[in-house]
C-alpha cells in the first residue's frame, strides 16, 4: 500500500503527466524561452509546475517547494524541514522536438534528504515510486538494481548538459575508456528516467555532471532503495537536495559494485579532476 505522501505526488505526478500529453501535439504552437545556453523550456513546464504546486499549496502548506522553473517557494509558516522538490518536465529538449521520452519528477525532501519519489511517465502510463527504507517499485511491482559485477557489457547512461560543455573534452575521454569494457553508453536526455531505469535493473548505471536536485532527487532515492548506490564524482555524498543545493553537482549511480568501478574509472581518466 502507498504512503500517503506518495498518494499525493502520484496524484499530482499524473495531473501534470495530463498537462503534457494534451499540448504535446501542439508544438508549433507553444512558447519557448532560453533559459540559459542551450537550455530551454516551454510554456508547458510553467502549466505542468502550477498544476502540481496547487495540490501541494492545498494539502501540505507548511511544506517549501523548490520548482524548476519557480524556484524555492516558502512554506506558509517559514518551516524549511519538508520540501517538494518538482521537475515537472524533465527531457524537456525531447518533449519539444516531438521524442517521446520525458517524465515528471516529485521528490519530498526532509532536511536536504529525500524521504519519498515518484517518476511518472505519462506516454507509457509507467509509475516508480520509493519511501526511504520500503524499497522501490514499478507500477506497484517491486524491483532491484542489476546484479552486474564490473564494467564488462555493462549498459551505461550519460548525459551532456549544456552548463558542462567546457568539460567535454575530459568527459569524452572518460567515455573513450568505457567503451573498451562496457557493451554501450546512452544518452536518452532525461536524468530522472535514467535513475529510475538504473533502479529497476534496465540499465547497469549512470553518470552525468551538472545536475541539480529536480533532476535527481527522486531518481536517487529510487537508486537507493531498489539496493544501490550514488555518489559524487569522488565517492562522496551527494549533497543536500532542497534549497541550500541548488548548483550543479556530478552523479554517479549503480548497484555497489559497477558505481564503484564506474566513479574510480572516472577519477582514472582525469574527467574527476576537471571538477577538482
Amino acid at each position: 500500500m502507498q504512503k500517503p505522501a506518495v498518494t499525493l505526488m502520484v496524484k499530482a505526478a499524473r495531473a501534470a503527466g495530463n498537462v503534457l500529453l494534451r499540448h504535446m501535439y501542439k508544438l508549433d504552437a507553444l512558447n519557448v524561452v532560453e533559459k540559459d545556453r542551450m537550455d530551454f523550456a516551454s510554456e508547458v513546464d510553467g502549466l505542468a509546475e502550477k498544476e502540481i504546486i496547487k495540490e501541494f499549496r492545498r494539502s501540505t502548506p507548511d511544506y517549501a517547494i523548490l520548482g524548476e522553473e519557480s524556484g524555492p517557494l516558502p512554506s506558509a509558516h517559514g518551516s524549511t524541514r519538508f520540501t517538494w522538490v518538482i521537475d515537472p518536465l524533465d527531457g524537456t529538449s525531447n518533449y519539444l522536438r516531438g521524442i517521446p521520452h520525458f517524465c515528471v519528477s516529485i521528490a519530498l525532501v526532509e532536511n536536504g534528504e529525500p524521504i519519498h519519489g515518484v517518476i511518472f511517465d505519462p506516454l507509457r502510463n509507467e509509475l516508480f515510486t520509493a519511501s526511504r527504507g520500503s524499497g522501490m517499485q514499478v507500477n506497484e511491482k517491486r524491483v532491484r538494481i542489476a546484479d552486474r559485477r564490473d564494467l564488462n557489457g555493462a549498459m551505461l547512461i550519460t548525459g551532456f548538459p549544456p552548463r558542462e560543455r567546457a568539460r567535454a573534452s575530459a568527459h569524452l575521454k572518460c567515455i573513450d575508456n568505457l567503451l573498451l569494457d562496457a557493451e554501450d553508453i546512452r544518452r536518452t536526455g532525461s536524468a530522472a528516467l535514467d535513475l529510475a531505469y538504473v533502479a529497476c535493473g534496465r540499465a547497469d548505471a549512470y553518470f552525468e555532471a551538472g545536475v541539480k536536485p529536480w533532476d535527481i532527487a527522486a531518481g536517487a532515492l529510487m537508486v537507493r532503495e531498489a539496493g544501490g548506490k550514488v555518489c559524487d564524482f569522488r565517492g562522496r555524498g551527494t549533497g543536500p537536495m532542497d534549497a541550500r543545493g541548488t548548483a550543479p553537482r556530478p552523479l554517479v549511480a549503480g548497484n555497489l559494485k559497477v558505481c564503484d568501478a564506474l566513479q574510480a574509472r572516472i577519477v582514472n581518466t582525469g574527467y574527476a579532476a576537471a571538477f577538482d
